[in-house]
């Protein structure tokens, strides 16, 4: 089942998100093709910062997607304030199978 992951950074985190960034693609990339998709969240605006991130994982629970988030190397950073995980289903889009 796909999943979609909402997590909101914490103000003034950006120096915590550029100094884990490496580990959490590398973490992102070990995963596989279980992350469908994944980027930043960016703040309003033409110059628009990163304010957190969303990812499309699929899983085959709601608790191995919390695992996931749980261990994703800016959450156990401190970067996120919140994380949020609902069930998605694909409906329209140029990747993956229809759901």
């Amino acid at each position: 089942m796909l999943y979609a992951i909402f997590c909101y950074d914490k103000p003034d985190s950006l120096g915590i998100r550029k100094a884990t960034r490496p580990a959490h693609l590398e973490y992102l990339a070990d995963a596989g093709d279980r992350v469908k998709l994944g980027g930043p969240l960016l703040s309003a605006g033409e110059d628009g910062m990163p304010v957190g991130s969303m990812l499309i994982i699929d899983a085959a629970s709601e608790a191995a997607v919390q695992l996931f988030a749980d261990n994703d190397p800016y959450n156990t950073a401190g970067l996120f304030e919140r994380v949020e995980i609902r069930p998605w289903k694909r409906v329209t889009g140029a990747w993956g199978s229809e759901g």
